[in-house]
């Protein structure tokens, strides 16, 4: 073993949020939002900073609360908007879009990855007789998991579709969390969140998750735990499934 592990007579199923953890896709996010940010900053203010700025300010977050939070850091405040503003307008909704628009193209060229560690901890989990759920705030949700080949690991997905039809907050609310628990008709308790963004740990705590797990790529250990993170691990592969779920 190699030192973590989640302890499946404990717990009988695992919520894994997607960008980041299960598909490789925090990445292509923040270089789209690079791209719209520094766009509209010019003149106005310092380039976005992926490293600080998505991290503490976007990732995680439903797409138009991490655009405010950001602006709202350099303080700006900019008009709501509507759905149907032309991307790039200097409205909430057009850098949204705009943001959507050159995230979408970079999916469409390169594709999306899974992480293999995570495929063969979600493989090991269900093997043990764990039930598995994706959670996003991600609008492309299901597309994207499905896009990766990973779809078939998860019981269900919970979206930003789902997320918007149901009038569910955003992280760091647990709303998403929660739901995917109702939706397997489990108690949080009973249930485990693995996570990478900050918003995202904060949220496992809130919703009295048994277990949450953090993937720290950013080298934020000391944070992640603050927010109540109970395991830190920089990869899935350092995470185990031990024991079995029973069966009742």
């Amino acid at each position: 073993m190699n030192g973590h592990a989640i302890d499946l007579t404990a717990i009988s199923a695992v919520v894994f949020d997607s960008d980041g953890v299960v598909t490789d896709t925090a990445r292509v996010h923040a270089a789209a939002w690079k791209h719209v940010f520094d766009g509209f900053l010019r003149g106005r203010s310092a380039p976005f900073d992926i490293l600080a700025d998505y991290v503490r300010h976007v990732d995680g977050r439903p797409r138009l609360d991490g655009l405010r939070t950001f602006l709202a850091s350099r303080g700006i405040e900019l008009p709501q908007g509507s759905p149907d503003d032309e991307p790039g307008s200097p409205t909430v909704h057009g850098l949204g879009a705009a943001k959507d628009r050159e995230f979408q193209a970079q999916v469409e060229k390169y594709g999306v990855a899974a992480f293999p560690s995570a495929v063969g901890l979600l493989h090991e989990l269900r093997r043990r007789g764990c039930r598995t759920a994706a959670v996003t705030a991600s609008l492309h949700g299901r597309r994207l998991i499905t896009g990766a080949g990973v779809a078939h690991l998860f019981d269900l997905v919970v979206d930003g579709t789902d997320a918007a039809l149901m009038n569910l907050p955003g992280k760091p609310d647990p709303a998403l969390f929660v739901e995917a628990c109702r939706r397997l008709d489990l108690p949080p308790a009973r249930a485990a969140v693995v996570e990478a963004a900050l918003p995202g740990v904060e949220a496992g705590r809130k919703g009295g998750f048994g277990l949450v797990v953090a993937v720290d790529r950013d080298d934020r250990a000391a944070e992640l735990r603050s927010l109540g993170a109970d395991v830190v691990v920089h990869d899935l592969g350092e995470l185990e499934a031990v024991g079995r779920v029973p069966v009742f």
